[in-house]
This record gives C-alpha cells, sequence and structure tokens, in this order.
C-alpha cells in the first residue's frame, strides 16, 4: 500500500493507492474521494459491544469503512474533520493514542480501548486510549502539527490537551504542576510525565485552548 500526505501541517490530506485486493479501514467520514474500482464495505469491528465500547469510551465512530480495490488499482482520498497534520506510522506490536486519533489505517490493525487506569481521572482527554495493535501503517490527525519526540530513558512532561499519541515501552502518569490554584487558574496545571524508552506524538495546538479563545468572542443572545 502506498500512500502521500499533502499540505502538511495545516490542512494535511491522506491519498491511499490500492493495488487489486488490498484494502484500507478508516472511519466514517473520512473518505473525500476514490475511484470507481474501490468497493466500501461498512463494519462494526470487533462485533457489537466491540463498537460500542470504541463509540461510547473511545470517542470514535461506531462504524468502520474498508475501501478494498476490486476491479483493478485505485485511489481513495481522506481528511479529518478538523485542520491539523496527519501522521503516518509503521507499527509492529501496538500504540497507544488520544480520543479521535485514528483516521486510516492497514486492514489488519485492531482498534480497542484501554482503560487509562485512575491516575487518568484528573485529566482533561478521555479516561480511555485507543490501542492500534498488529502489523501495519495507522495514520493518526491532530490539531496542529504533529512533531516526535524520543525518549531514551528520560522523563518527558506534555500538557494533556497536546499528547496525539505514544509507543509501547513508555509509562506516564497524569498531575499537577503547581497545586490547587494553577489547575484552577494558570490553565498550564495538568500534565502527562512520560517516562521509559520510545516515541510521544504531541500535536502543537490544543482544542482547549482554541474553544478557550473563541468562545468569549461569540455574540450571545
Amino acid at each position: 500500500m502506498k500512500y502521500r500526505i499533502e499540505h502538511r501541517p495545516s490542512f494535511s490530506f491522506l491519498e491511499v493507492e490500492l493495488q487489486p485486493g488490498e484494502a484500507v479501514q478508516a472511519e466514517a467520514g473520512a473518505m473525500v474521494y476514490m475511484s470507481p474500482t474501490v468497493r466500501v464495505e461498512t463494519k462494526a469491528r470487533g462485533g457489537l459491544l466491540g463498537a460500542l465500547k470504541r463509540s461510547v469510551l473511545g470517542g470514535e465512530s461506531f462504524f468502520i469503512n474498508v475501501f478494498r480495490a476490486e476491479d483493478g488499482p485505485g485511489v481513495v482520498g481522506f481528511a479529518p474533520g478538523y485542520p491539523g497534520d496527519i501522521e503516518a506510522l509503521e507499527i509492529n506490536g501496538t500504540i497507544y493514542a488520544q480520543s479521535g486519533a485514528f483516521l486510516a489505517g492497514s486492514e489488519d490493525i485492531q482498534i480497542d480501548i484501554k482503560f487509562g487506569g485512575a491516575k487518568t481521572f484528573l485529566g482533561r482527554e478521555s479516561l480511555f486510549l485507543l490501542e492500534l495493535s498488529g502489523r501495519g501503517i495507522v495514520f493518526l490527525a491532530s490539531y496542529g502539527a504533529i512533531r516526535p519526540v524520543h525518549l531514551k530513558g528520560e522523563r518527558f512532561v506534555v500538557d494533556t490537551g497536546h499528547m496525539v499519541a505514544f509507543t509501547e515501552g513508555l509509562d506516564f502518569t497524569v498531575k499537577s504542576i503547581g497545586g490547587l490554584k494553577s489547575v484552577l487558574f494558570s490553565g498550564e496545571g495538568l500534565v502527562m510525565e512520560f517516562r521509559g524508552t520510545g516515541t510521544v506524538y504531541i500535536q502543537t495546538r490544543s482544542l482547549d485552548g482554541f474553544l478557550s479563545w473563541l468562545l468569549p468572542h461569540l455574540p450571545k443572545s
């Protein structure tokens, strides 16, 4: 499966080239265009309960669309529903991502939900992470540009609203960096502290930050 990502990092767009028999799975509503040689199958991956868990707990769509080239080679174009970046990750194992980050991926990639543990109750993000496992390519979308940070045993602190994904080998805790006053008033109160060896993918913009700027400017009825 070949692909290209254009218009990075603000208005990223993904085009996937499929040979006959090849397929790519994607979030419902992510398709922009496709060749007439491509057929679409809509599935509740993981069965009814698995799809319901992803939708309710993980913020993903209930259905997954599988695009397969059947009558010859073809292309499919995908885009997220908000401005930002798309990152392609080749995995052979497991990565963890924030809710809503999955855009598309190889057909064999499994999507499940992992409980972040009691330590995530303080976080602004979901208590549940997407667990993406298997062998193939995963395309993740973000609000803002995506920047990888490679860790080799050291600690690294990321604002909870800026974390996109992280690889196996990393553990984290959610904590306050300045006590209750910072949590309530500074806008910088809660962070994820990673430790171990692996890669953290961060986004350069935060939806929380954008909404905090936007809401005061909206007309009031």
